[in-house]
């Protein structure tokens, strides 16, 4: 699970927001391996050592009528790269979807990130162009939980 974290902060380092990386190792571990675990990650190694990567969930298209595979992160430490890691994580995600039925495999790439860019469309990834991507977190998040109306009283 270290070995995991270490990864994520140093991804997030590559895509200068080290500061926004805060989740910790407990945190991980009951995400993962929780009484309902809704994360699920893949670990390449090479030469007995963690080389990378592939932390994701399932999601649902309602246009499919199918679940999917969201790929939160993918991640081959710079030693590695170059050598068919990452290829093989993406692939056995692919042959995870192929198996289960599910419609799709997606994923984020920071608009910046070329040598990513040019990976995924060497694997035959397309770029949803048309889509532009939406968040809210922190106070806002707050603010707008604000506004659910409230659950109906039990036994009514």
């Amino acid at each position: 699970m270290t070995e995991i974290v270490t990864m994520v902060r140093e991804l997030a380092d590559y895509e200068q927001a080290l500061h926004e990386a805060k989740a910790t190792v407990e945190q991980f571990h009951a995400a993962l391996f929780g009484t309902q675990p809704a994360v699920f990650a893949l670990v390449a190694e090479s030469g007995g050592s963690v080389a990378g990567f592939a932390l994701y969930f399932l999601n649902f298209s309602t246009w499919l009528g199918e679940h999917g595979i969201y790929l939160e992160d993918l991640y081959v430490r710079p030693q590695y790269r170059g050598t068919g890691i990452g290829k093989a994580l993406l692939a056995t995600l692919a042959q995870t979807c192929v198996d289960r039925g599910y419609g799709r495999l997606e994923w984020w790439v920071l608009d910046w990130n070329e040598p990513a860019l040019e990976f995924y469309r060497g694997v035959g990834a397309q770029p949803m162009d048309e889509w532009t991507v939406q968040r809210i977190t922190g106070p806002d998040l707050v603010s707008l939980a604000a506004h659910a109306p409230a659950p109906p009283a039990s036994g009514a």
